[in-house]
């Protein structure tokens, strides 16, 4: 009996040890994408987060002294396996990253309720940048509707849009859809005709029915929101249509180096919009080489790294890891929980300083978010395909948000009534 005894302390002594040990972690699940019809992207930016937090456990022990666990959940780009994901990870974790708008679209009411801060950079539902409304929800450090309005400010640069077309491809899912208010209240606003072309999802690679008529309409330009397999289907068939290439431009998510190096020199002119810029000689790329790449670590390629996707992966791997840290040193316990991270992802200053402390000069612009502003407004850069790689042709650009700031604050309403009884935070400042 006394050995029993013994042995039934030892077992729960050792079941409690186990279980600190375990809690001694930052579970920041992903819900990748390496696998289905947009997996071609899906893996440099998944490979690029990965390896920035591995740099952060091998040279810093973690963030604050804790080891990150970034446990990725393949959801294949799918909604229905993304809800799955989230659900089997939101139990300890204290960021969920859905990694599709329409995924962000199933899970933003839930995480309203489980009280977990959703992190969406640069993708998601335009309104979320509204803190008091979405507390819970981050499209830090910029959104879709910032994307649009942003293509237009340097569309307008090149001369007047009064009388103009312009063709939006887009993919006919809830993520091409996003910046149609946007863009429908400037073609009123500025005097330019919008023809909307949807590609499905069974269309991406064989957009010829698209290209036709976009040869019939003869528009001044064509915006392009495009994902995956879309994107090197489009920029093929603008090739083969001659279309000008200088008057292709397409959103963030349609600047990926690969997709371009399929037409090289005949691509010559593309342009995306872009909140990141990958910088190979950027100290924190020399720290992921040592500590991941030497190391063995790393799944990604040379070729890989010096893309665009690939340095956007680590670029929202550094804003979580800001988000963290802020939470942190706020608390006082580097074992934060998500409602502290929320505070952290709240209050990132990401200042000029402090993006070279992280030796991320160059790969993002300086922005700060706010309870009411979960968004930043960083802007971006416009990015244009040089045939070998894509490189910088304007300065800074910032979204012009107060534009689109009463569009914002009606959508939010509407979500908000939707999906009622939905808890806002009336606390937060203007």
């Amino acid at each position: 009996m006394k050995h029993f005894t013994k042995l039934a302390i030892a077992a729960v002594v050792a079941g409690v040890t186990a279980g600190a040990a375990m809690a001694q972690e930052l579970y920041t699940p992903n819900l990748a994408y390496r696998t289905g019809p947009f997996a071609a992207t899906g893996i440099p930016l998944m490979n690029g987060q990965a390896d920035y937090l591995n740099m952060l456990n091998a040279r810093d022990g973690g963030i604050g002294g804790i080891m990150i666990n970034a446990e990725e959940c393949e959801t294949g780009y799918s909604t229905e396996k993304g809800v799955e994901c989230y659900e089997k990870t939101k139990g300890t974790a204290i960021v969920t990253q859905p990694w599709s708008t329409g995924i962000t679209l199933q899970v933003l009411p839930k995480t309203n309720v489980d009280e977990i801060p959703i992190l969406a950079p640069g993708y998601g539902f335009s309104p979320m940048m509204d803190g008091t409304t979405f507390q819970w929800a981050f499209n830090t450090p910029a959104g879709y509707w910032d994307a649009a309005d942003m293509i237009l400010q340097y569309l307008e640069s090149q001369g007047s849009l009064d009388g103009k077309k312009i063709a939006f491809l887009h993919l006919d899912h809830p993520f091409g859809k996003e910046p149609l208010p946007v863009l429908e209240a400037a073609a009123a606003a500025k005097n330019f005709t919008l023809v909307p072309i949807p590609v499905g999802l069974k269309e991406m690679q064989n957009q010829s029915a698209q290209w036709l008529q976009i040869r019939r309409e003869r528009p001044d330009y064509v915006v392009m929101w495009g994902w995956g397999a879309m994107n090197a289907g489009a920029i093929t068939e603008a090739v083969k249509t001659k279309f000008p290439m200088e008057n292709f431009i397409g959103v963030w998510w349609s600047g990926h180096d690969a997709d371009l190096a399929i037409v090289g020199d005949k691509g010559k002119g593309y342009k995306s919009i872009s909140w990141s810029f990958p910088n190979m000689d950027a100290p924190v790329m020399a720290d992921i080489k040592k500590h991941v790449v030497d190391a063995g670590k790393s799944l990604s390629n040379e070729t890989e790294m010096q893309g665009v996707f690939y340095g956007r992966g680590i670029v929202i791997s550094a804003i979580l890891a800001e988000g963290i840290q802020a939470a942190q040193k706020e608390f006082g316990t580097a074992q934060i929980d998500a409602k502290q991270l929320r505070w952290g992802l709240e209050n990132i200053d990401m200042t000029e300083e402090r993006i070279k402390e992280l030796g991320l000069e160059g790969m993002v612009p300086p922005f700060k978010t706010s309870c009411a502003d979960h968004t930043g407004g960083a802007g971006g850069w416009m990015l244009e395909w040089d045939g070998t790689k894509f490189v910088k042709v304007s300065d800074h650009l910032t979204p012009n948000v107060d534009g689109y700031k009463a569009l914002v604050a009606e959508k939010a309403a509407e979500y908000a009534e939707a999906n009622a009884p939905w808890a806002k935070n009336e606390s937060c400042g203007g």
